[in-house]
């Protein structure tokens, strides 16, 4: 992954992260690929890379102002409880500049 969709992946990854992380235990975590993410996490962040690749916009609009939706409906959900959960995470942490990408 190269450029903007790289971004967008890595973005994702670490939103992804802090939910994980503040919403499952140790115990339901596995190290797979390097990441300490839940099975359900692991297939949400694989399962939003895979969308974003594959996004037909250029350039692309931020999800949520987005006219087409390639997000199935319960997978949209779920990534809008983790941007939120995420987000306000972040704020608690003082770190603005990844919200800073998640608003613009």
């Amino acid at each position: 992954m190269a450029g903007k969709v790289g971004k967008d992946s890595k973005v994702l990854e670490q939103f992804i992260q802090i939910y994980c992380d503040t919403k499952h235990t140790e115990a339901e975590k596995s190290d797979k690929d390097g990441s300490n993410l839940c099975i359900e996490c692991n297939e949400t962040l694989e399962y939003s890379k895979s969308r974003r690749e594959l996004c037909p916009l250029d350039p692309k609009p931020v999800c949520k102002n987005c006219e087409i939706h390639c997000y199935k409906p319960d997978q949209r959900q779920k990534i809008k409880d983790i941007m939120r959960h995420s987000g306000m995470q972040l704020i608690k942490r003082g770190r603005l500049d990844m919200l800073f990408h998640y608003f613009f």
